[in-house]
């Protein structure tokens, strides 16, 4: 029995086949593909046709290996969103978290709703890039106008699969404008904010069915499969396979450090808000209470600056050779979409001169102690002792930075799994075929 977990990333794309053999799954990549946004004219976008194909192609995949699945699930990065007019045609381009528009919208809409309302209300981390403040710009510029359907990026792909156009929970989470109560849209908030309430849709719980494959899409790959909701975003497909012992904390080691732990009901203190923490959705009606922090993608960022003549090894030993320590935050914004990430490091630091081995260092040693930062304000509005940290995703493998947490933090750490998402994916999936076995 075969399940397939569909896994996109802001850098590449992957298809992890599930195998359940007594109790337990075993995973095997069969597809891989590159993903990045792209300037057009102007604006970072995704390319939502290429990532279509590329998902299409890996389920094609599965037939030549003849090992078909029977359910299939997408997961993928939260905040970004495709509006599809009333002939259900998308309405281009669809914009990238990383697109420069929303620098100074979460001000402007501090003048509609104070921000304190706000995180009453969703309980989101302030962020530039979050969905409130995209389509509050798309309402300004007159985008809106056409749409008649809104599907964060998953639901847009599984949208693309099947036909059929629904919203999952932890996707939606991510929005800030989910009411972190009802765990359902915000409908005052939206209607204030002069954003159109009909593109929103009924939200889902992970393990939800989304439908069967549309006969074109049967018709190419060679077979039927049912397609389902895992936790659609990343993280929470991610948090879901960790091992959350007594007082444990996780971090999502990806492109993006998500730092946090789970809780049956939000936060949403003044404490939490001046701490800028956001309330996601997870499975099982949890919140995940976290931070979001740029992670591996300044590793990427600075390779490519580099023209990948290292390995990410061999740039983990040029940083362990260097004595340079200063911290900087990996949150600062000259670093979301430099031209060149080593200038921009550089810059942060206030040293233009400085050697690559230190600027890397410096990266790891700033990441290390964001962790611990995060920790320390856990601890004091959560009124809880950390007991240890488990590091799951593919920065797991970074033996270095886990080292460095375990010296920043004090705390115990565990790594692993590396598919974190994949498994949290297929768990998710499994879940359904044995209720309807």
């Amino acid at each position: 029995m075969y399940s397939l977990a569909i896994d996109i990333g802001a850098s590449s794309g992957r298809h992890i086949l599930g195998e359940y053999k007594n109790g337990t799954i075993e995973m095997t990549e069969v597809y891989r593909f590159d993903n990045g946004f792209k300037n057009v004219d102007g604006t970072l976008s995704w390319d939502i046709e290429y990532l279509t194909k590329s998902i299409i192609e890996g389920i094609k995949k599965c037939k030549e290996l003849g090992k078909l699945p029977s359910t299939v699930a997408i997961d993928t990065w939260g905040v970004d969103y495709v509006l599809l007019d009333k002939d259900k045609k998308e309405i281009l381009p669809a914009v990238s978290y990383r697109d420069g528009r929303t620098v100074g919208i979460p001000e402007e809409i501090d003048t509609i709703i104070p921000q304190a309302e706000l995180y009453a209300r969703t309980g989101i981390q302030r962020q530039n890039y979050n969905t409130i403040n995209q389509l509050y710009c798309d309402a300004k510029s007159g985008k809106l106008e056409k749409a008649e359907h809104m599907l964060m990026m998953p639901e847009y792909l599984s949208y693309k699969l099947t036909g059929e156009m629904k919203s999952e929970y932890t996707i939606s989470s991510t929005t800030s404008l989910l009411n972190a109560k009802t765990r359902d849209w915000d409908m005052e908030l939206i209607e204030k904010l002069g954003i159109k309430k009909s593109i929103f849709n009924k939200i889902y719980a992970p393990g939800s069915v989304v439908g069967n494959f549309s006969d074109e899409v049967k018709e190419y790959v060679g077979y039927d499969a049912t397609v389902v909701f895992a936790p659609a975003h990343d993280t929470a497909s991610a948090v879901a396979a960790c091992t959350l012992k007594g007082h444990g904390m996780y971090i999502s080691s990806g492109t993006w450090s998500l730092v946090g732990v789970q809780n049956k009901e939000a936060v949403t203190s003044k404490e939490a808000l001046e701490a800028n923490f956001a309330n996601e959705g997870g499975v099982n009606n949890t919140y995940r209470f976290l931070k979001n922090i740029m992670g591996m993608w300044l590793f990427q960022s600075i390779r490519k600056d580099l023209d990948k003549k290292y390995t990410y090894d061999e740039m983990m030993n040029m940083a362990m050779e260097s004595k340079y320590e200063k911290h900087f935050s990996p949150n600062d914004q000259r670093l979301v979409s430099p031209d060149n990430m080593i200038e921009a490091v550089r810059d942060c630091l206030g040293e233009k001169d400085l050697p690559i081995g230190d600027v890397i260092n410096s990266v790891y040693h700033s990441l290390a102690a964001s962790y611990n930062e995060v920790v320390k304000e856990i601890e004091k509005i959560a009124g809880c002792t950390i007991d240890c940290i488990n590091i799951v995703g593919g920065g797991s493998k970074d033996t270095y930075l886990n080292s460095l947490t375990a010296k920043y933090t004090g705390k115990e750490i565990i790594t692993g799994p590396v598919e974190a998402t994949a498994m949290g994916n297929l768990k998710t999936q499994l879940d359904y075929v044995m209720k309807n076995a």
